[in-house]
């Protein structure tokens, strides 16, 4: 790896790597190499003959055919040099083969459209942000699994494939299966809960969830990665949501420790570290705070919108100096049927969302574990007990209290690194008009 380079004694080395730029000067040409981890300066010195006349040997006659993107592998000798821009080292060639050649036009260019360079994502990868980005995640993510691990969580792998819908019927997508029909997983929820009855207590689960949701918001996918976590023996939702901070913070200590300073180089975004506890503001409240500030949420339910979150977490930037914040005590109205609602005032539920950077990033809450009150609520939002007989089963033969939540990877790392679509951090992204590559 060209990253290793530098702890290298001067000599005789080898290495791949993409051919990123070529120079081509009338005594010495330089190419600058790339692979996954880093790249490095080239240099070949121009052979000339008893006269001064360049000759045409190997491997100038190749560098000068050489290709933006073209794979090669090169052998010659390292040298320390901090003149050298390039981490104070190149490489003298000895030879050069070409693995394969690039086309020479390249489809995208630094300026291209966010939807070409989706269409050439392979492509746009190659950069090093892009490159960071999924090393960001893969420690984000194994911070999490860290933490659950060590406080005795159980990782599951839920269907995807579902006989019924998990939430609602709006925003699923439904497939042949057979001879009936099955509908793509909007999330693990009755899964997790189920867990709960057979007595496992504390998991976890990162897969992909699905939503037929028609939206092209930077925010929104049909297809996304889904962080959810459930336990048993809570009191409140507010367990839920101490549980959801210790991840957090887990995860972007790990990221800054690991990562932090090249964020910062490439990026320009300081990785903080949140403090705990986050600030909590009930709903009604948020909402009050957002009107006092200029804005009143345009809306008929009694939710937040875009604009209205944007507002709430400016406050508490300036307020706290935090980035996140708990928006709680959600109304019935606009949760789900198994959201637990307030004791004595079952027009609030036990739940909230979480807001990073002005954006809502999760949802949690504590789970109605009464089969009674299960049963009767999901009546008055529609939802026939017929059709979730096997999810209300989970709760006739004994069940603790617990609760939980679900949150996008995808968004977490958009807000982190400060980018400003879902696009940007997501793999291969899908979306109502996008299925390929």
């Amino acid at each position: 790896m060209i990253k290793n380079l530098a702890a290298l004694d001067d000599g005789l080395v080898s290495v791949s790597g993409w051919v990123e730029t070529v120079r081509d000067q009338k005594k010495v040409q330089f190419v600058v190499l790339r692979d996954e981890s880093g790249a490095v300066q080239l240099v070949n010195p121009r052979t000339t003959d008893a006269e001064g006349v360049v000759v045409d040997d190997e491997p100038a006659t190749t560098i000068s055919g050489l290709s933006q993107g073209s794979f090669v592998t090169v052998t010659g000798q390292l040298k320390h040099d901090e003149r050298v821009k390039l981490g104070g080292i190149e490489i003298k060639l000895a030879s050069l083969e070409v693995v394969t050649h690039a086309i020479p036009e390249t489809p995208i260019a630094a300026d291209s459209s966010l939807d070409k360079r989706m269409d050439w994502r392979f492509l746009d990868l190659r950069q090093p942000k892009s490159s960071l980005i999924f090393r960001i995640q893969t420690t984000f993510e194994h911070a999490l699994r860290t933490y659950w691990i060590e406080n005795d969580f159980i990782e599951l792998h839920t269907p995807k494939l579902m006989a019924s819908a998990s939430e609602s019927r709006a925003e699923l997508f439904e497939v042949e299966y057979f001879d009936t029909k099955a509908y793509l997983a909007q999330s693990p929820q009755f899964f997790k809960q189920m867990a709960q009855s057979s007595g496992f207590g504390k998991i976890f689960e990162v897969g992909p969830a699905f939503r037929a949701d028609p939206s092209f918001t930077s925010r929104h996918a049909t297809e996304f990665t889904s962080v959810d976590s459930e336990i048993s023996w809570i009191d409140s939702h507010e367990d839920v949501m101490q549980l959801h901070e210790e991840l957090l913070v887990a995860a972007f200590t790990a990221v800054k420790a690991k990562h932090g300073e090249e964020v910062l180089a490439l990026f320009g975004v300081e990785v903080t570290v949140p403090s705990t506890p986050f600030p909590r503001i009930p709903l009604a409240e948020a909402k009050e705070i957002v009107k006092s500030r200029g804005y009143e949420v345009p809306r008929d339910d009694d939710d937040m919108d875009p604009e209205g979150e944007r507002q709430i977490a400016a406050y508490v930037a300036e307020t706290y100096g935090h980035e996140f914040v708990f928006l709680t005590d959600y109304a019935s109205s606009i949760r789900p049927f198994y959201h637990m609602r307030h004791e004595g005032d079952a027009s609030l539920t036990n739940s909230y969302d979480l807001i990073f950077n002005g954006t809502e990033i999760s949802t949690g809450a504590q789970r109605e574990h009464r089969i009674d009150v299960l049963t009767e609520q999901a009546i008055e939002k529609g939802v026939d007990p017929a059709e979730i007989a096997g999810y209300l089963d989970f709760f006739r033969y004994g069940v603790p209290s617990h609760g939980g939540f679900g949150m996008g990877l995808a968004r977490v790392l958009m807000l982190m690194l400060h980018q400003a679509s879902i696009r940007e951090v997501t793999y291969l992204f899908r979306g109502p008009t996008r299925l390929e590559p």
